[in-house]
């Protein structure tokens, strides 16, 4: 099965990009006309073996095509240039609403007490190989390259946390040597923002990722993919973690290089 696999992927990396779909990604994903063109084949690549691989479900009457598949794609995908990866192996499908939906949930409140109730929710990761998400946001955190908010980068940040078993904001790293810096600067980030949250302080960051670490992995890698510039400028230590880890830096094509048509 291992091996199928492996050739099939060698395969579809190097199959043509469908033309459709390269109308699709510059139309929907703006920050793809930033990346140099290197970036765009590699991307291209990742993204054939992605839609090979993954299935789509519409929900709420949505009906899944190729607008919906390659859009999320292509934002999910962002975050593996430049670095070995299995292609989210834990995930089998990402189920698409067409706008933010109700989900059910419990919560804890003491003395073996569980409240249950209605969350509305714009996307979800789960541990069972699913990613939820709502096309409306799809579109608009795809549509604005600097507000420092993208649904698909939350919520594929948070299966590339899974990868490490427990959601905790320490995801699967090449080299060991790298979780103890990572440990301690995104653990004094985490303290930082939530101390920031707690005093109504301005932050870069959502506050949103004072939540607890996992979320602050998910928003602080939003934040580095759409918001590179302040990230670099407030958190140097942190921006610095992130670009070890994502293998890219997004200060430098969003500032100094032109957009490409």
């Amino acid at each position: 099965m291992f091996g199928f696999r492996q050739r099939r992927r060698k395969q579809l990396r190097m199959a043509p990009f469908p033309t459709d779909w390269l109308v699709i990604v510059k139309r929907n994903v703006p920050l793809y006309r930033y990346l140099p063109e290197a970036d765009r084949k590699e991307l291209h690549s990742h993204m054939l073996i992605f839609l090979d691989e993954k299935e789509f479900e519409g929900c709420g009457g949505l009906q899944i095509n190729d607008e919906i598949k390659v859009t999320i794609a292509a934002q999910a995908c962002i975050l593996l240039l430049h670095r070995k990866t299995n292609y989210y192996h834990t995930l089998k499908s990402v189920v698409v609403y067409p706008s933010a939906y109700v989900a059910n949930i419990s919560q804890p409140v003491g003395n073996g007490i569980v409240a249950e109730g209605e969350s509305v929710r714009l996307g979800e990761s789960w541990h069972s190989g699913a990613v939820v998400l709502s096309w409306n946001d799809v579109l608009h955190g795809a549509a604005d390259i600097h507000d420092g908010h993208n649904v698909v980068f939350h919520e594929f940040a948070h299966q590339i946390d899974h990868d490490g078993g427990e959601s905790h904001g320490s995801p699967v790293m090449e080299n060991r040597s790298m979780y103890l810096a990572w440990a301690r600067i995104l653990g004094t980030e985490y303290a930082k923002l939530s101390k920031d949250t707690e005093h109504g302080c301005r932050t870069v960051m959502d506050r949103y990722g004072a939540t607890n670490p996992a979320e602050f992995f998910a928003v602080a890698t939003e934040c580095f993919f759409e918001k590179p510039i302040q990230l670099k400028r407030k958190h140097p230590e942190l921006y610095e973690e992130f670009m070890l880890y994502y293998q890219q830096d997004p200060a430098k094509f969003n500032l100094s290089r032109k957009r490409i048509p």
